[in-house]
């Protein structure tokens, strides 16, 4: 027994259970240590609270990105759009009804986005970094559903007209029909991965929401506040978009990541049958997508019209398909919008985000130079 007038022995005391093990742990508890290449984004058996080591570092780097491009609705100073909106001469009925039809999809589009994340997705993927970035994503589509309440809230407009449009517009409730079965797959509580079927299950509704919803079914909406803004029209409204597009293109291009990262830890999920139903599932996006460019643009308005968004949908399909290793769907599309693709394409050294004066980010991520 140690005596408080004794000095302690410096020699250390034998422990087999320690041997070899340095920093003191039982041997029992090292061999739960994360080996980076044991992880996998599906059905990995590694433990999903060891965040590091890293194995997929992309995951980790567009996490960071996300957090240092934070902003919040309320920063958009709003009074200009307000004043138009009031003035019965400041907007068309055109120009009215494309905004009125683009709330009304957007303040529920985000929230199935966040609910397919944190109820269903998230559960399902294996990889901590991954679902690190998925937390940021959800936090973001938050974000993005007070925006659009933000907007409603501050033209006055009816928030229950706006806010249950996908239950009352077709070309609305058309596009989220197509959407909720994917959404309903995966929060089934009984839904779980390991066979063939639920593996591709899960990759196609990744694909559905980052290639379709994300990727597909916003870009008209946002094509159409840009081009208000464009013509110094409901500014405030078109600044938060601008915001919203450049989450959502990063959502995007995390979600093309993990759907190439699925497909190469698992080939046997890409059979010639499961592409085809992917090939089907574009074109009946596209189609869904240019009902909604019909319904919102009835006549020409903004210099837009429906028909030219034929175009630009099989344009950025048959990106997205590329993107994805599909065949492009509709060869020798072009795109009818060349100033929205400079929105769309992160892969530039630099974004439309940066050479804009509606720049923002967080103090400590900001570069003076």
């Amino acid at each position: 027994m140690l005596s408080w007038d004794d000095e302690p022995s410096t020699a250390p005391r034998a422990n087999p259970a320690l041997a070899g093990n340095p920093e003191g742990a039982p041997a029992a508890e090292v061999a739960k240590r994360v080996n980076a290449d044991d992880k996998r984004i599906i059905n990995g058996q590694t433990d999903v609270n060891q965040l590091v080591p890293f194995k997929y570092k992309w995951a980790w780097d567009k996490y960071l990105a996300g957090c240092a491009n934070h902003w919040m609705p309320q920063e958009v100073n709003m009074q200009r759009d307000i004043e138009l909106w009031k003035n019965p001469n400041g907007l068309t009925e055109d120009e009215r009804r494309l905004v009125k039809r683009n709330l009304g999809f957007f303040t529920t589009a985000d929230s199935l986005a966040a609910n397919n994340i944190v109820l269903g997705t998230y559960r399902h993927i294996t990889a901590p970094e991954c679902r690190q970035y998925l937390l940021r994503q959800a936090f973001e589509e938050a974000i993005h559903t007070h925006a659009y309440q933000y907007i409603v809230e501050s033209l006055g407009l009816d928030e229950q007209e706006i806010f249950n449009a996908y239950n009352e517009i077709e070309s609305i409730h058309d596009k989220d029909q197509f959407l909720i079965p994917f959404i309903n797959v995966l929060t089934d509580p009984e839904f779980k991965t390991g066979t063939l079927e639920a593996d591709q299950q899960l990759l196609k509704s990744i694909i559905v929401f980052a290639c379709l919803m994300e990727g597909l079914f916003f870009y008209v909406g946002f094509t159409q506040i840009l081009a208000l803004g464009r013509q110094n029209k409901m500014t405030g409204a078109a600044e938060q978009y601008q915001y919203i597009l450049r989450d959502e293109s990063m959502h995007v291009n995390f979600g093309i990541d993990l759907i190439n990262t699925i497909k190469m830890e698992n080939p046997q999920l890409w059979t010639p049958a499961f592409r085809d139903e992917l090939k089907g599932l574009f074109l009946q996006a596209v189609e869904l997508e240019y009902r909604y460019a019909e319904d919102t643009m009835p006549r020409g308005v903004l210099g837009l019209n429906a028909p030219m968004f034929k175009g630009y949908l099989r344009f950025i399909a048959n990106r997205r398909a590329v993107q994805i290793g599909l065949d492009p769907l509709f060869p020798n599309e072009e795109n009818p919008f060349p100033w929205m693709s400079e929105m769309i394409d992160l892969k530039k050294e630099r974004n439309f985000f940066e050479t804009r004066v509606t720049e923002y980010q967080t103090g400590g991520a900001l570069n003076w130079d």
